[in-house]
């Protein structure tokens, strides 16, 4: 079986990186014939600040689904396309937004040095921040203050991208058409049904409708209807989170698959 998860308030929390406790649970995942893999609204790039290097060589879904790697290697990478981008960058402009934008390794940074997706972004300075003009493809954007932030919500909502408003950080989460987690397990193999998926907000919901069980790290109202089961966000999650993979892993056993 294959085991899906996001990372950011699922598996790692505050930005920290993932404990030692659920690296040694998914490993034992893995021991057991498993196959486990991990899907981030974060670059592929930022993915490995938050995991053990002895895991980097695990699939990867970065950048909900824009970015795809394996066995440490970079598999794909979806960008927006000519006509809707120009409309995107313009709009940066027009609403006076603050943004991290992200090409295929590299970075355009414009905002507060002290906004927590500044304070998390490239830790180990494995990228460069350049100039936008800079990107020759851009996959992801993510819009962290506006002077008018609904409405340019609405704008958005208008085009033909797909957007993930983070309600807690008060940021717009920009991807590519067609591009979503599940988009990105496919250009893995994954297949419909065959998975068990862990997440805890709605750029999950992609990957939780075409998962055989999937597993909500605390509560989120979008996310809720596609869950099997939700696990509550309190100070013993990683334990529960660990009990769960240990039963999860017995109940499907690759030799029952």
């Amino acid at each position: 079986m294959k085991f899906v998860f996001d990372l950011d308030g699922t598996i790692c929390f505050k930005g920290q990186p993932v404990s030692d406790a659920l690296l040694k649970a998914l490993e034992e995942l893995v021991a057991q014939g498993h196959e486990v893999v991990f899907a981030s609204a974060r670059p592929i790039r930022d993915l490995l600040p938050v995991l053990h290097e002895r895991v980097h060589h695990y699939p990867m879904v970065g950048g909900n689904g824009s970015m795809v790697a394996a066995g440490g290697a970079r598999i794909s990478t979806v960008g927006f396309d000519g006509e809707v981008l120009p409309v995107l960058l313009q709009l940066l402009t027009t609403y006076n937004v603050s943004y991290l934008i992200d090409g295929e390794w590299d970075y355009a940074y414009r905002g507060p040095a002290d906004h927590p997706i500044r304070l998390h972004l490239d830790p180990h300075k494995l990228a460069r921040n350049v100039p936008l003009q800079e990107l020759e493809s851009i996959v992801k954007i993510l819009m962290l203050t506006s002077d008018h932030m609904a409405e340019l919500e609405e704008r958005l909502r208008q085009l033909d991208v797909v957007v993930h408003a983070h309600g807690g950080e008060g940021v717009l989460d920009i991807s590519p058409k067609g591009i979503h987690k599940w988009s990105g397990l496919q250009q893995l193999g994954v297949k419909e049904r065959e998975y068990i998926a862990f997440g805890n907000d709605a750029n999950d919901i992609s990957m939780f409708r075409h998962a055989l069980h999937a597993v909500m790290i605390g509560e989120h109202p979008q996310l809720a209807p596609y869950a099997s089961e939700q696990l509550p966000l309190d100070e013993q999650i990683e334990r529960a989170i660990a009990e769960r993979l240990t039963a999860l892993g017995r109940l499907y056993a690759v030799a029952s698959v």
